[in-house]
Order: structure tokens, then sequence, then C-alpha cells
């Protein structure tokens, strides 16, 4: 069964507490955390603070996506501040072995993200280093875009990598998943699916989950 990871992005802010308890009481696993910083992505989203709150009220995994410039000199900070699993970008690090090298240091596990015209073979020299691969499956910086669908041959051309090497990297798709795609982004090697408006916008998020869930 794929893991639910979905993006508090989505959520009423104003009810930030409940959507914690929401997903407690859920089939999700882990809560999905998009950190933004208005200059590597179009669009500022929350920080260390929020983090902070939502890690006491979860002992689901929190898994942290940094959509920032210099994710390297916040890195200790987000381990501090409750990450699980601490995802930075392929474009934002021109010494990525590095950032790996340091999240693994602070007993995170390691996640790249890459965008959507970004091509998979380019993790050919740092996958074995990876514990997650996050392919974005729409721009970063937004929710509620529509999935691209070139994703899946990525998904596949990845799985492919993995598999050859006898590795276990888990593959996490972000950015417009629902309920009809879904199941095509397993069926092409996914593991983790993050959803943010399919979840949090439906009007029974915790059937949403549990259908997510049981593909």
């Amino acid at each position: 069964m794929p893991i639910i990871a979905p993006s508090l992005l989505a959520c009423n802010f104003l009810e930030l507490g409940a959507a914690c308890a929401m997903l407690n009481d859920s089939a999700a696993d882990w809560f999905h955390l998009d950190v933004m910083d208005g200059r590597f992505v179009p669009n500022i989203s929350f920080g260390l603070p929020v983090i902070e709150q939502i890690r006491t009220a979860t002992s689901k995994v929190c898994d942290v996506h940094l959509m920032i410039e210099q994710p390297g000199d916040y890195a200790e900070a987000f381990k501090k501040a409750g990450a699980d699993v601490l995802t930075v970008h392929y474009e934002a690090c021109p010494h990525l072995h590095r950032n790996m090298q340091q999240i693994k240091s602070l007993n995170m596990k390691r996640g790249v993200a890459l965008n959507p015209h970004t091509p998979v073979h380019l993790l050919d020299d740092i996958l074995d280093d990876v514990d997650v691969v996050c392919l974005m499956s729409v721009n970063p910086g937004f929710g509620g875009q529509s999935f691209i669908p070139q994703t899946i041959d990525k998904i596949r051309a990845l799985k492919k990598m993995i598999q050859q090497r006898g590795l276990h990297t888990l593959i996490e798709i972000d950015g417009g998943v629902t309920l009809d795609n879904a199941r095509a982004i397993i069926s092409a090697g996914a593991d983790i699916l993050v959803a943010g408006n399919t979840v949090f916008k439906s009007e029974n998020p915790l059937g949403t989950i549990a259908s997510l869930k049981a593909l």
C-alpha cells in the first residue's frame, strides 16, 4: 500500500490544530510540510515556528520539503524543529552530495526533489545516497495545479534505475494527485503520494485518505 502524505499547505491555517488532529485520526502515514522562501519558488508558505508546533501535535512522520535557496544553511534548524525527512531540490544544490551527507549526519531521511523539467538521469551519481526522490508533478510554488502527464514516464524511468541497483529508495509524487490518477501513479512505481487539495478540499477528508491508502 502507498504511503499517504497529505500536504498541510492546503489546509485552513486558522484551523491548523484541527487539521493535525484529523490527520492523526486518519490513515495518513506522513505529514507533508512545504517550506517556500519566495526566491526559489514564487510563493512564501510557512517555516520553522509552524513546524515546531506541528511536531508537538503528532507522532507521525514529518516530511519537510524545502523549496528554498541554500537549504544547507537551515538543515540543522529543521532537524531541531522536528523534521524526520528533509527534502532539498536538485536545482538549488550545486553540492548535492554534501547536502545528503549533512542530512544523514543529522539523522534524518535524505530527500531530493526534481522539478518537472529536470530529467531523472541526473541523479545517476547520487541515487545510492538518497532515501526519497520527490518528483514534482506540477511546477512548484502553488497548490491546486493539474498533474503533468509526462511524470508517469519519469516514475517508470526512476523505478528502473532504483531496481537495477537493488536500492530501496522511495519515489514520492507531489502535485496534482487525485483519486482519478492515483492508481496510475502507483502502478508506474510510486511509493508515496502527496495530496493537498484532494484531501483538504474534500467533503470527507478521512474517507479520501482511506481511499488513497487502499489503492
